[in-house]
């Protein structure tokens, strides 16, 4: 089969871990595989497809210049000019993108929905339009129960819901299993809790922020991530406020985008995933396969995955997510079994079997095209 991923950009994000991770193994596997990006930016996720080996193309280049209306056509033209049997898309803009150009063209289009929710459902407005795209689609892979029920609920459409299901997102366990620690993190002084997640509102820095509060002294926070868009940068802003005003800035690190993941959470006593609402995270099972205690708000796409491995915390309760980190680094007996229930959980989670998932799904739609 000719499969082309679509994605907006190559920039820190679940998403483009994951296609990062699958493509290699579809052309792996006999296939030919491409990957097309909105933002052709080039970053660590880009050079790392590169190396292996996989075509990378690109509409345009820089976050302004993916709002250009004439990237349609630009669309238009790379399909007829590179034919495909399978586009599957990712993120609302290529979703969206594809739906209107890919009419009239062979190619079969899939979509893998990522999040629990967005802002776009809140606008009533936005329904139609979004019923329109999910029809273009031959097959909608949700990453989990809560994304898809959520997705059903907004659509309301029968049609939609019988090409719907559900693909649980995988990592490259081997990655995090065995990652040796970055050094000058294990030189740092005390406990190191670590949030690997970009700056967007749908996380919630400033809650971990102000746990710090209710932590000993040698309580360390180290928070890695970028913040890409101009929404993105006033988030960060804000939480390196909220860092001075609470007087943390000797306590609090910005590490930035990080691209050595696996070192640093090998690194660190305790990861947390501070969050208003999730699909379902990568990075959330990343720090399950680190082995590590793992912390988690207990909101949709993040209840399911952690319940039973790793600990939960209510949405906005610092002082409660305090409570845990300190059982995490100083219930030593308990860290352990819970390190050990992440490990087990992180187990279901494989890149492997995402992938075999896929071309399973994609097989049986180019059958029926054949």
């Amino acid at each position: 089969m000719r499969i082309l991923h679509f994605i907006t950009s190559l920039r820190t994000g679940g998403a483009e871990r994951l296609v990062t991770d699958l493509l290699p193994r579809f052309r792996d596997a006999g296939h030919e595989v491409s990957l097309l990006l909105m933002d052709g930016t080039r970053t660590p996720l880009y050079e790392e497809l590169e190396r292996k080996g996989i075509r990378t193309d690109a509409l345009s280049s820089g976050w302004r210049s993916m709002r250009n209306p004439l990237l349609i056509n630009r669309l238009k033209r790379y399909l007829k000019e590179h034919p495909v049997d399978i586009l599957h898309t990712h993120n609302t803009a290529c979703q969206l993108l594809a739906a209107a150009a890919a009419r009239h063209l062979p190619a079969a289009l899939v979509t893998t929905e990522h999040n629990t929710t967005n802002r776009r459902r809140d606008w009533k407005g936005f329904r139609p339009v979004d019923r329109w795209m999910y029809r273009q689609y031959r097959q909608i892979i949700c990453v989990g129960e809560e994304t898809r029920s959520g997705l059903l609920a907004y659509l309301d459409d029968e049609g939609i819901a019988a090409k719907t299901q559900v693909v649980p997102n995988g990592i490259d366990l081997s990655r995090f299993r065995n990652a040796v620690p970055d050094p000058d993190i294990l030189a740092l002084p005390g406990r190191k809790i670590t949030m690997v997640a970009a700056f967007r509102p749908q996380k919630d820095h400033a809650t971990l922020i102000r746990a710090m509060q209710f932590l000993p002294e040698d309580y360390r926070l180290l928070l890695a991530g970028g913040a890409e868009t101009q929404e993105d940068r006033t988030c960060l802003r804000s939480c390196r406020e909220l860092v001075r005003d609470l007087g943390l800035d000797d306590r609090v690190r910005f590490l930035g985008v990080c691209t050595g993941v696996p070192a640093l959470l090998s690194a660190s006593d305790v990861i947390v995933l501070s969050s208003h609402h999730e699909g379902q995270p990568l990075s959330a099972v990343e720090a399950m396969a680190a082995g590590k205690v793992f912390i988690a708000s207990d909101v949709e796409g993040l209840h399911g995955l952690v319940e039973g491995a790793g600990l939960l915390f209510p949405c906005g309760d610092a002082e409660e997510l305090a409570r845990l980190i300190r059982q995490g680094c100083e219930d030593l007996p308990g860290a352990e079994t819970i390190r050990k229930r992440c490990r087990n959980r992180a187990e279901m989670y494989g890149i492997d079997a995402n992938s075999i998932a896929y071309l399973d799904i994609y097989g049986k739609i180019f059958n029926l095209q054949s």
